[in-house]
């Protein structure tokens, strides 16, 4: 009988893992193989290219950019909507009328779309009718160019590329921002009401004031969610494509791209399939970089 209901759960789990094998893990040894070939035109060749693909990217201009605004995007997205969504944590937490309208209204962005959300923000920050006219209202003479700006602060020569902040991408930033620190804060809440009110009556009864409590207290209590946070926004920020081709697309002088746009430009419009795949396993190398030492640790906790 035990043996019988063995093979039945084999068997439940076996349509799950072959799917998986296939459609994973079996297409991500494809795009590696067809990253090492010669395959850049509609007819397929698969004669071997070794690390060309790979040399040709790390030499690229556009590549170079991509890599630049990646780590400038990740960075200033992780910090703000982080922060923003700890602040929003902390203030509903307090208990106040209305927490579960203020509640929904933070949380609202996760149900749209990077699509919807980049054709909404390219309006809003349209130079010429979006919050532009607004900021001229109030007699603001020197207007922001928001996403249309190429300049890049402080503009580091790196290479082909200036290395800095491109001034366009804050603009997307602030859309991605507005859509995921809902998630953030709802994480933070989550971690806020798990902690034991006794900790902090302990701390108070000791002396400590508020911000004492909040540093000493609270903030320990709530970093493994801030690690979680940070990996999946992280993970999130590594691999967006489409509030960027919603918003702005590549941008002038490629000051918004990031390396999905690259990768589908590359691959369905330029028919270059080895040098698309080999942008897909940089993608991947990077996911993985940022996402893999996280499961470990939780593997190795598990064990012990």
């Amino acid at each position: 009988m035990r043996r019988k209901e063995q093979w039945m759960s084999f068997l439940l789990v076996l349509p799950s893992f072959l799917a998986i094998a296939v459609f994973v893990y079996g297409f991500i040894g494809w795009t590696g193989a067809v990253s090492f070939t010669g395959w850049n035109t509609l007819v397929p060749d698969w004669s071997w290219a070794g690390l060309k693909n790979y040399l040709y990217l790390f030499s690229d201009l556009r590549f170079q950019a991509d890599l630049r605004n990646t780590l400038v995007f990740t960075v200033l997205f992780i910090i703000l909507s982080a922060g923003l969504g700890l602040l929003l944590a902390v203030f509903i937490d307090r208990r106040i009328r209305g927490e579960s309208l203020f509640r929904n209204i933070f949380i609202f962005p996760m149900a749209l779309s990077f699509i919807v959300t980049g054709v909404v923000w390219q309006w809003i920050f349209n130079p010429s009718t979006g919050v532009n006219l607004l900021l001229k209202e109030w007699g603001l003479e020197k207007l922001p160019q928001w996403y249309v700006d190429t300049r890049v602060i402080p503009g580091v020569e790196w290479g082909q590329i200036s290395f800095g902040i491109p001034l366009a991408l804050i603009a997307v930033v602030i859309a991605a921002v507005w859509q995921l620190s809902g998630f953030a804060m709802a994480m933070y809440l989550a971690g806020l009401r798990a902690i034991p009110e006794e900790l902090r009556e302990a701390a108070r009864v000791d002396g400590a004031n508020e911000w004492q409590v909040f540093r000493k207290v609270v903030l320990p209590q709530l970093r493994p969610i801030t690690l979680s946070v940070i990996i999946i926004l992280g993970h999130i920020s590594l691999k967006i494509f489409d509030l960027i081709y919603a918003m702005t697309g590549p941008g002038a002088m490629f000051v918004t791209d990031m390396p999905g746009v690259y990768m589908f430009e590359t691959t369905f419009r330029g028919n270059h399939y080895a040098q698309g795949a080999a942008i897909a396993v940089i993608m991947l190398v990077l996911v993985s970089a940022l996402i893999v030492p996280y499961l470990w640790s939780n593997l190795r906790k598990g064990v012990e």
